[in-house]
């Protein structure tokens, strides 16, 4: 009985390296590519001679997934806010690349009113996490 203990409790241990290490490895996977593929677009857009608007918009959404990987890396914890900025620059970004002219305008009212949304979604999550932090406080 004892050594079955054992053996579940130095499996378990494994378990967890094994997790941790994965972990690792995948953060620097996706911190890699996303520095890749901005240095790439980056690149490009210095190739062309200019960074057009939507260039510029690409370029925040690859800090944003950076500073998510980062701070993920130090807390062990996902900041959802960034994914909510992530996808409000997004759809911005597809805003100013999709032709307004051949848009129709409920699919401009569509991705805007996403835009507000997302903008209220991450108003709520700021104003959660900062009032759990002061009655973190308080105790």
């Amino acid at each position: 009985m004892m050594k079955a203990e054992q053996l579940r409790k130095r499996t378990e241990a494994v378990g967890a390296i094994l997790v941790s290490v994965f972990h690792l490895v995948a953060l620097f996977v996706i911190g890699g590519s996303i520095v890749w593929s901005a240095v790439a677009a980056y690149v490009e857009m210095m190739r062309n001679g200019h960074v057009p608007l939507d260039g510029l918009l690409l370029l925040f959404i690859y800090l944003e997934l950076g500073a998510m990987v980062g701070i993920y890396f130090k807390t062990h914890r996902l900041p959802v806010r960034f994914l909510v900025y992530v996808a409000i620059t997004a759809m911005t970004r597809h805003l100013v690349v999709v032709d307004v002219n051949q848009a129709s305008d409920e699919r401009i009212l569509a991705v805007s009113a996403s835009i507000l949304i997302l903008a209220l979604a991450s108003t709520a999550l700021e104003y959660a996490v900062n009032r759990l932090r002061k009655e973190d406080l308080d105790y």
